[in-house]
């Protein structure tokens, strides 16, 4: 039983220089899949809903609004909005992000429809585009106690109130911008303007809130926020409270996602960079340092071993054609030195051949050791031992002529 060699126990070369590479972009891989998975996860949280406790939650909001007779419904779906809509209904939609273009289509025709007021809780502009049209959201501000500055009667009543975040800019004519930071509104209310031609919908009211801070269960009682809130949602009798989810019927997405669409795109640039970082990285180490300098070796090796190594390589790999070929080049190498002929001509067969035979001539007329020196080669390990054996016996009958 032969035990196995140094070399085969050993981990392959390629993968101990990249091992460390595949692990990063695994654990990056992993890291995206579970906050992907965390954040779909999260949709049933107890935000903004009007039935959590939790400090973020809104059912105090929605306690004080059933208590000024405003009938709040929840709707996990945009059939059930569609059915209970009408002219003395409040939308609310929580997280219009989540929304799809279809559904944001269905969504802004239905309240157009029914002549319901549409409030979106911090929309960004991917979905301002099918939610209201000409208007933008601009960089989010630090939320603080803001004063209105403005004369929605809404906004003036409440007074000062904990705003900031999104904020929004707008081409439609007659929309009141309340609680600027920086000169953009961080509270934006479109009109509904009268329809292009009689019997289609035109726009809805639409009011446009940058942060959710007013609807929050720990921030109700705080400056205006609560006052705000209520005219905001209590100024009909009929409430429908939307939030987005997965679960939606009508969620499907126009265009199956892929892989990286999924992944958060904060992790998609921390790849972009680990990528940027690697390549520098093999730069600086793979830079010129300069000609090579010889040094002294450690230890002398006798050549006996270093072609006994080579000759077990060569063995393993089943290379008999490579060694064949590399020990007839050094013979012809050197019988190209002993008959006069250049380096160059060493493996033109019409150049050292007849300068060979011409040399053999007088001690083995007729040989001809074309096929020694480039025939084909040898199909096992005896050949490949007989050809060493006669290539050896060529060139010492050479020396001696």
């Amino acid at each position: 039983m032969t035990s196995p060699s140094p070399l085969s126990s050993r981990v392959p070369p390629l993968w101990a220089r990249s091992r460390g590479v595949l692990l990063a972009v695994l654990l990056i891989v992993v890291a995206g899949i579970t906050l992907a998975a965390l954040q779909q996860g999260d949709e049933s949280g107890g935000e903004l809903d009007p039935s959590s406790y939790d400090p973020r939650g809104s059912r105090a909001l929605a306690a004080l609004l059933a208590h000024d007779g405003v009938r709040v419904q929840p709707a996990d779906s945009l059939t059930a909005l569609r059915e209970r809509a009408g002219p003395d209904t409040t939308l609310l939609v929580t997280v219009p992000d989540r929304l799809t273009g279809e559904q944001q289509a269905a969504l802004r025709s239905t309240a157009a429809e029914a002549d319901a007021r549409l409030v979106l809780v911090a929309p960004e502009s991917p979905s301002l585009a099918g939610l209201a049209p000409g208007t933008e959201a601009r960089p989010p501000a630090e939320r603080s106690t803001v004063a209105p500055a403005c004369t929605f009667p809404a906004a003036q009543r409440a007074g000062d109130a904990d705003m900031g975040g999104l904020r929004y800019s707008t081409d439609v004519p007659g929309a009141e911008h309340c609680y600027p930071s920086g000169g953009l509104p961080s509270l934006l209310r479109l009109p509904a303007p009268a329809p292009a031609t009689e019997g289609t919908p035109g726009s809805p009211e639409t009011v446009l809130l940058g942060s959710s801070d007013i609807l929050h269960n720990d921030r109700l009682d705080a400056h205006g926020n609560a006052s705000l809130a209520l005219q905001l949602l209590g100024s009909r009798p009929h409430l429908l409270w939307y939030l987005p989810s997965s679960s939606d019927a009508s969620a499907a997405p126009e265009e199956p996602r892929g892989f990286l669409e999924l992944v958060p795109a904060g992790w998609r640039w921390a790849t972009l960079q680990l990528c940027f970082a690697a390549v520098l990285a093999a730069i600086w180490r793979g830079r010129c340092l300069g000609p090579v300098v010889s040094e002294d070796l450690p230890v002398v090796v006798r050549a006996s071993e270093t072609t006994e190594g080579r000759a077990r390589l060569y063995h393993r790999a089943d290379a008999r054609d490579q060694a064949a070929a590399l020990l007839r080049r050094a013979t012809r190498v050197r019988l190209a030195e002993l008959t006069g002929v250049t380096a160059a001509g060493a493996d033109a067969p019409e150049v050292l051949l007849p300068a060979l035979t011409a040399l053999l001539e007088s001690r083995a007329p007729g040989r001809d050791p074309a096929s020694l020196l480039f025939g084909p080669a040898p199909t096992d390990d005896a050949g490949l031992v007989r050809l060493a054996d006669q290539l050896d016996a060529l060139e010492r009958e050479v020396r001696t002529s």
